[in-house]
């Protein structure tokens, strides 16, 4: 039971190709994957790896309020189709062990009107068009990503970009530090961070219009135990900061927050 170079090449990808959102969603999916990879790796590139997780994140980006939230892991793999939290469901177009290609409909972030101020409206969780690809050398992974909205959320345009390099400190303990950059257009940053005029009116808040520019930077350092052959503990730390205009939204408290995860998952085996 050890972590070769395969395994560590395969979770870095993991672990740098994050969705372009936030960084509490974005790194619950990274810590998620980041734990199931060494087992799906250690066995075979088909997998079906299920458990459960607890994230604690702001209810928004640049909220004062956190909560607690129960998430499901789930990561399936077979051939080039594959399902998880990071990237949703898709197809991976080209995989080698130095690049990975590939395109899905993955979830876009909002948040719940009663988490903003009365007279702000919410923005519905929704979905995306997603398309990725990470690149592999020296250890090190770089991932590069744009989702484009197509229902609910803010159907804007993000694109993500991260590096990632894991660490196996013992045939058990891997550590995964990674950095991510997200650039948002103006339709999202506007619809997540904006405050128009009858919101304004309504809450007391000033309007506020944010353009297109670099949203957010992040920092997170995954720790992933493998407990037995099959089951894996992980545990993710993060802390991000909105860059540009959107740190200045009237909605924004707070402009560097901390987040965390913590999960427990198994892996089943292959599909079939």
């Amino acid at each position: 039971m050890k972590f070769d170079n395969g395994v560590s090449n395969l979770t870095a990808a993991v672990a740098a190709a994050l969705v372009g959102t936030a960084l509490p969603f974005g790194a619950v999916a990274q810590a998620q994957e980041a734990a199931d990879l060494p087992q799906a790796a250690s066995a075979s590139a088909d997998h079906v790896i299920i458990g459960m997780g607890t994230a604690v994140m702001p209810v928004y980006q640049g909220a004062d309020d956190y909560r607690v939230l129960p998430l499901p892991a789930l990561d399936i793999a077979q051939g080039q189709f594959f399902v998880n939290l990071r990237d949703g469901a898709g197809v991976k177009a080209i995989e080698t062990r130095d690049v990975t290609l590939g395109a899905s409909v993955a979830m876009t972030q909002g948040y719940r009107r009663r988490d903003v101020p009365d007279g702000v409206r919410g923005v519905d969780f929704g979905a995306g068009a997603r398309i990725f690809g990470s690149f592999r050398a020296g250890g090190v992974t770089a991932t590069i990503g744009g989702t484009r909205g197509f229902a609910g959320g803010t159907r804007g345009v993000t694109v993500d970009g991260s590096l990632a390099y894991p660490v196996a400190v013992s045939t058990r303990v891997m550590l995964i530090p990674a950095a991510i950059v997200t650039w948002a257009n103006g339709k999202y940053n506007d619809r997540y961070f904006g405050i128009s005029a009858r919101e304004a009116a309504a809450s007391g808040l000033s309007q506020f219009e944010a353009g297109s520019g670099f949203k957010d930077a992040s920092g997170t350092l995954t720790i992933v135990y493998r407990l037995t052959d099959r089951l894996s503990a992980s545990a993710t730390g993060g802390v991000t900061s909105l860059l540009g205009d959107v740190k200045n939204s009237p909605l924004v408290e707070h402009k560097t927050q901390p987040s965390g995860f913590l999960a427990l998952t198994y892996r089943l085996g292959k599909i079939w």
